[in-house]
């Protein structure tokens, strides 16, 4: 009897998503026979894809013939990987993501300038390759107000401006008066105003510059357009009391203002209860979710207020002979070389090994999260997109990898492809269109009317080939990723197709 009642809500299923084929000339392109694999309606099967205008027209077992055909006979055919944590928003960042199957990124943490956010937009229409969009940033509003930086590194490197902004310290380290305070919030809201998607804050780096009643407001800010505040939270990285007392500030601020909100990377000391304490505010009906990504290490600037000795040695017990590690050079730093680094070159990316290898795995069986990559940018950051990925600069792996990545652990862990592609895709796609954002309503499905931003792999060798000695090397096995219907990628091989949509609110669109 139970098996009778399974095959009948199968069948309801595939109602909803599936609609009659029309004739061959009327699709743009086909995908025929792949496993398909949509994680809202949890359907899994072999099925035609066709598409039209851009979305998907179709979803049948009927053969299927169109302009432009992808044979996926042994391929899973899903939706196209959503990243709400991607800093390498330049040419040659998108060209890495898509070759790991990243058809839509976007960076919750460092964000852009707000009174630079309209045109950080418009410098991307017709040109990208991938979706795009960006949160607004508080802590370039408070770099503005602060230190006097100007809005052109936040034009033309967007994220990566900070690591000209960091080189001064008034954003991270600096009380500001109550005139200063109101003009980063109306920064803020100037970036809202512009669509910006939501807020994105480094509180994490600015533990005694920012106070509790100045997260508050920011997130107060978001909470009147109804968007999300995503946070590096405060006390990241730390013990596993103060990060999720770090967590439960965000979150709880968000309770009392009815605003959604996002704990960034919270794959560290005390995860277990920063995704319990998740999860059970989802139950509740609360738009609050969390990220995680499928490495021990991070990555940061040399810089980061919690990698002084007065914590990383003397708080944590770590060090920098076995933690620290250069992506350039590929050597660790000692404390002395740490000291030099620091006050020669105070933003030079470093990777941080942070965290149990054994723990990878895990993360990636957790429910109501995403996997964001919180992919950092290589040098030369403003290459082109085909520029020759062998004289890119270092890198972590999980800028060009961390889909890849993904795939290859749940293979050798078992981990469901489902719940794989619910946290590479449909998990960010079902909260951010939660908040009304149309773009993610459409997207993170594969159901008929949907977007056509899609990935066709192979899902025994879909892999990363990134490490941490070569962080800048492509993934592979993917037959093709599509996005907005058009081939960007095929058979590993990056196209000159230039696809990509916005991913905003319409400019001052309040609800």
């Amino acid at each position: 009897m139970k098996k009778q009642r399974y095959l009948l809500a199968g069948t309801l299923l595939m109602s909803v998503m599936w609609a009659v084929p029309t004739f061959a000339q009327d699709y743009d392109l086909v995908i025929n026979n792949g496993r398909v694999i949509d994680p809202e309606t949890l359907f899994d099967g072999i099925a035609n894809v066709g598409i039209k205008d851009g979305r998907i027209a179709t979803i049948s077992q009927d053969a299927l013939e169109g302009v432009e055909t992808v044979d996926a006979t042994g391929q899973i055919v899903a939706p196209g990987f959503i990243d709400t944590h991607f800093h390498f928003q330049m040419p040659i960042g998108y060209s890495l993501g898509l070759r790991d199957g990243l058809t839509t990124s976007m960076d919750f943490e460092m964000g852009c300038a707000g009174s630079q956010m309209a045109q950080w937009y418009e410098d991307r229409a017709g040109v990208t390759q991938a979706n795009y969009g960006c949160a607004v940033s508080h802590e370039f509003a408070r770099a503005m107000v602060i230190d006097g930086s100007d809005g052109a590194d936040y034009l033309k490197d967007g994220p990566i401006a900070a690591l000209t902004t960091r080189a001064k310290t008034g954003w991270s380290a600096t009380r500001p008066t109550l005139d200063q305070g109101n003009a980063i919030l109306e920064e803020i809201d100037k970036g809202l105003q512009a669509g910006a998607p939501g807020i994105g804050s480094t509180v994490g780096y600015m533990r005694s510059g920012v106070s509790s009643r100045e997260m508050y407001e920011v997130q107060k800010v978001g909470a009147r357009y109804g968007r999300p505040t995503g946070a590096h939270t405060r006390y990241t990285l730390g013990t596993d009391t103060a990060e999720n007392n770090g967590a439960q500030e965000l979150v709880a601020n968000a309770l009392a203002l009815g605003a959604p909100a996002i704990v960034l990377h919270f794959n560290n000391d005390g995860w277990q209860l920063a995704h319990e304490m998740i999860i059970k505010l989802q139950e509740q009906g609360h738009n609050i979710w969390g990220e995680v990504y499928p490495y021990a290490a991070g990555s940061t600037t040399i810089n980061a207020e919690f990698l002084v000795p007065e914590s990383w040695i003397d708080e944590f017990g770590r060090r920098y002979e076995d933690t620290m590690l250069d992506p350039v050079t590929g050597e660790f730093y000692t404390l002395e070389t740490y000291k030099e680094t620091v006050a020669s070159e105070p933003t030079r990316p470093i990777v941080i090994f942070k965290q149990p290898k054994e723990n990878e795995a895990k993360w990636l069986t957790l429910k109501g999260v995403t996997m964001a990559s919180d992919g950092v940018g290589a040098t030369p950051y403003d290459a082109p997109w085909d520029y020759p990925l062998e004289k890119l600069g270092g890198t972590h792996p999980r800028t060009a990898g961390a889909r890849g990545a993904t795939i290859r652990l749940g293979r050798e862990n078992n981990i469901p492809m489902m719940q794989l592609m619910s946290i590479l895709s449909y998990n960010a796609a079902k909260h951010l269109g939660a908040i009304g954002l149309k773009s993610m309503q459409e997207r993170g499905r594969i159901q008929t009317g949907m977007v056509a931003d899609i990935v066709v792999f192979d899902p025994e060798l879909f892999t990363d080939n990134s490490t941490y000695e070569k962080g800048n090397i492509p993934s592979t096995g993917m037959k093709a990723v599509i996005v907005n219907g058009q081939v960007t990628v095929r058979d590993d091989v990056l196209l000159p197709v230039f696809a990509g949509q916005p991913i905003r609110f319409d400019p001052e669109d309040k609800p």
